[in-house]
């Protein structure tokens, strides 16, 4: 039998990226609730503040919840840790500079630079990504543990690309590579026209996050030039959290 809580946590579940604005209606199917207990449960998050009411009746997570959010002690030491180093990497080379922990099987990411004119990337702060196709889910998957990548390599892995490395085998010998390099490539893995290059930071001894670049490019060469700064970035963030 389903408590108050869970239903309460069923309906915030309900929000995703895709679908940040929902009906009454749309939250008690999501949630598995009858109408009226969804009616309730939206009351009191509203009246928390979790959750906002649009003019058209609409409803969205509210600010409270970022409030949280931000307390999380992983994403706010993190974050805070990196940000100098990360500006640092934007303002020499004005290309896309991301953040990201692993949840899971997934990518999350933390934080995100980007300038106009960078090339397009499929990842939003607080979005999460498949692991195995990403510059920095390759550092995170390289270093995760034993089950962590035998399920993810069991798959199914999902193919973005024709770049995108499907065979588990072939993706077991770049995660070595990842490890013995020192840094990930993720070469046209997610869209036909971006290359990235991710180093991992690490926390007494343990990889707990990877820092990437993301360029516009037709071949792992064109990241070459960023792999010192990135893998230095890294270093120095990972001295901040104290490696």
């Amino acid at each position: 039998m389903r408590t108050a809580n869970t239903k309460l946590l069923a309906v915030l579940d309900a929000f995703t990226r895709d679908r940040p604005r929902l009906t009454l209606s749309e939250i008690a199917r999501a949630a598995g609730v009858p109408l009226s207990t969804a009616h309730r449960l939206v009351a009191e998050l509203s009246s928390w503040g979790g959750l906002e009411r649009d003019e058209d009746g609409g409803y969205r997570v509210g600010l409270r919840i970022w409030e949280l959010g931000a307390l999380a002690p992983r994403g706010l030491g993190l974050r805070e840790a990196a940000l100098p180093f990360m500006e640092d990497l934007y303002e020499v080379t004005h290309e896309n500079v991301q953040l990201a922990v692993r949840e899971g099987h997934e990518v999350l990411f933390v934080e995100r630079f980007a300038a106009r004119g960078a090339v397009t990337v499929l990842t939003q702060v607080g979005g999460r990504f498949a692991l195995a196709p990403t510059g920095v889910g390759l550092v995170l998957l390289a270093h995760a543990p034993a089950e962590v990548q035998d399920a993810v390599l069991a798959g199914p892995l999902e193919r973005y690309t024709r770049q995108t490395v499907t065979d588990p085998a072939r993706l077991r010998r770049l995660l070595a590579e990842v490890r013995r390099a020192g840094h990930a490539i993720s070469d046209r893995q997610v869209t036909d026209d971006a290359v990235s290059v991710a180093a991992p930071v690490r926390q007494r001894g343990a990889v707990v996050a990877a820092l990437s670049i993301v360029v516009r490019g037709d071949a792992a060469g064109v990241v070459r030039p960023y792999v010192n700064g990135v893998m230095a970035a890294a270093r120095g963030i990972s001295r901040s959290l104290g490696d």
